[in-house]
């Protein structure tokens, strides 16, 4: 993963809008107080696009970015530059070391489709690392029907057979499920907002 980054990275942006649909949608939805000082925590954060986003949307909101990508990193860097006392970058693989923050939302934009394996411990290290009351918020592609497309974005490191919603719906109380095609439906993605009940 890391020397797939260490070729994108710089890149990265102006490639991605073609395939990353619906990380506007999410982030204007996430129901941040203003009220009060919350912690985000985003697990992939690449080149920092949503770091930014909600930096800037969210003027009370904390928020902390990690990536195994070292060159991703030193793009996200640069695209929170001007926000120094509110967002932190750790280059850390998610559970390889203790959450470096005990967060209230914590988002997965167009990540968890790449941890193969891993998405299954990291939606339940999600959970535990949520308090009562958090949300996770999960944007990624969902599903195609063409398995020559799925083979493809195989060797992208992208799985995409439909295989995280129903564990996201079993861990978490759904509070928000879109899913929606793209390029006539060549694939899907989904937003997804779920809320921790429970112990």
């Amino acid at each position: 993963m890391r020397a797939y980054y260490r070729l994108h990275a710089r890149i990265y942006d102006a490639t991605r809008w073609l395939f990353l649909f619906g990380r506007t949608s999410i982030l204007n939805q996430l129901p941040v107080r203003a009220d009060r000082a919350q912690q985000l925590l985003e697990v992939g954060c690449g080149t920092g696009h949503n770091l930014r986003f909600l930096a800037r949307q969210f003027p009370a909101l904390q928020l902390t970015g990690l990536d195994v990508s070292k060159d991703m990193l030193e793009q996200a860097s640069k695209a929170v530059s001007t926000f120094p006392q509110r967002v932190q970058l750790v280059e850390q693989a998610y559970g390889a070391a203790p959450t470096p923050v005990r967060p209230d939302f914590i988002l997965f934009s167009y990540a968890l489709t790449m941890f193969n394996p891993g998405w299954e411990q990291a939606v339940r290290r999600a959970w535990h690392d949520l308090p009562e009351g958090g949300r996770i918020a999960v944007v990624d592609f969902h599903y195609s029907p063409s398995r020559i497309f799925r083979w493809w974005m195989g060797k992208n490191h992208v799985r995409m057979d439909g295989h995280l919603l129903p564990l996201l719906q079993a861990q978490f109380r759904t509070e928000l499920l879109e899913i929606a095609p793209a390029w006539l439906g060549l694939w899907q993605y989904f937003v997804y907002v779920g809320v921790k009940t429970g112990s």
